[in-house]
């Protein structure tokens, strides 16, 4: 039987485990392949292009989704495209939620916010957040410093100690059962996966950058500016985005090929063609330190299926 959590109570889950909203990679078929599989779907929202938004909402049919977006791009417009379609959550991450929170409140939709420090955390709580996720460094995109190893269990006693009814998400390095047991056991009430499922047959994933996703360990990740440089966005401090390392990030990692890159247009523009077709080795892969645990490209209900098998086997195993 899958396991059973505060979490999977309160969204009606099958298991304890959400799909990480992922910008440009989580549409609306990835999004939908999760919910209809008993985990919380969440589409990418991202920047905020509510053409891409409506269309990708759309495609996920019927299915009873989410949605995330990154704070310090979204618009109160956007936002309320988003809620008149009744979503099963609103996650916030990178930014002050306090602005949107009351909007989200109001449409009776949770808030979840991803939280990268207790600071973090504690603004979220001033929110009203039904659930904190705790992303941990080794995440792909865009993320800052600490470990999840000791961030989830940190903001476990926080939570217990100020909102014991708040939930609990662990996220960064999870990518099998044997992850989300641990999450459980550091005292989350489930898992946010993005690395996984970036790997599913419905992600909006180019096949060379699965192909060299397949091929690559954990070691092959760097964190770096020089993508956001690439695309002319001035992302706030402390957040850095880890993708693959290739020829791209060896070239422009640094902060002095970072600057030069901004003024580069037609780096910038082979870049951005490289992304666009799959060139790993041109471009840079969105994915996580868990990318050493990915060895198959498969439909994420077959992914999210085994997961919790594992995550059950581990934990029935414990004494």
């Amino acid at each position: 039987m899958p396991v059973t959590t505060r979490f999977t109570t309160a969204f009606d889950l099958t298991h304890p485990v959400a799909l990480a909203p992922m910008a440009g990679a989580a549409g609306g078929a990835l999004a939908a392949a999760v919910a209809r599989a008993g985990g919380l779907g969440l589409l990418g929202g991202g920047y905020g292009d509510p053409d891409w938004i409506a269309a990708e909402w759309d495609r996920a049919g019927d299915a009873p989704i989410g949605v995330g977006f990154i704070t310090w791009r979204l618009t109160p417009a956007v936002l309320a495209a988003a809620l008149a379609r009744a979503p099963k959550a609103v996650m916030l991450s990178f930014g002050d939620p306090a602005p949107f929170a009351a909007a989200i409140h109001d449409a009776g939709v949770p808030l979840i916010c991803q939280c990268q420090t207790l600071d973090h955390a504690h603004a979220a709580l001033d929110a009203g957040a039904r659930v904190i996720v705790a992303q941990g460094a080794e995440a792909g995109g865009h993320g800052a410093t600490r470990g999840t190893m000791s961030l989830v269990p940190e903001l476990a006693d926080l939570l217990a100690a100020r909102a014991p009814r708040t939930l609990l998400l662990a996220a960064g390095g999870i990518a099998d059962g044997r992850g989300v047991a641990a999450a459980l056991m550091l005292g989350a009430d489930g898992a946010m996966i993005g690395s996984r499922f970036w790997a599913a047959a419905e992600a909006l994933a180019p096949a060379g950058f699965h192909q060299a996703a397949v091929a690559a360990n954990g070691d092959a990740t760097l964190r770096s500016r020089a993508p956001d440089a690439a695309r002319l966005l001035d992302w706030p401090a402390p957040f850095t985005i880890r993708t693959l390392r290739s020829a791209f990030t060896d070239r422009w990692a640094t902060d002095t090929a970072t600057e030069a890159l901004r003024a580069d247009a037609p780096a910038r523009d082979r870049w951005a063609q490289a992304q666009a077709t799959g060139d790993a080795k041109a471009g840079s892969p969105v994915v996580g330190e868990a990318v050493g645990l990915i060895h198959d490209i498969r439909p994420a209900a077959d992914i999210l299926a085994r997961i919790s098998s594992e995550a059950d086997q581990r934990l029935l195993s414990l004494p």
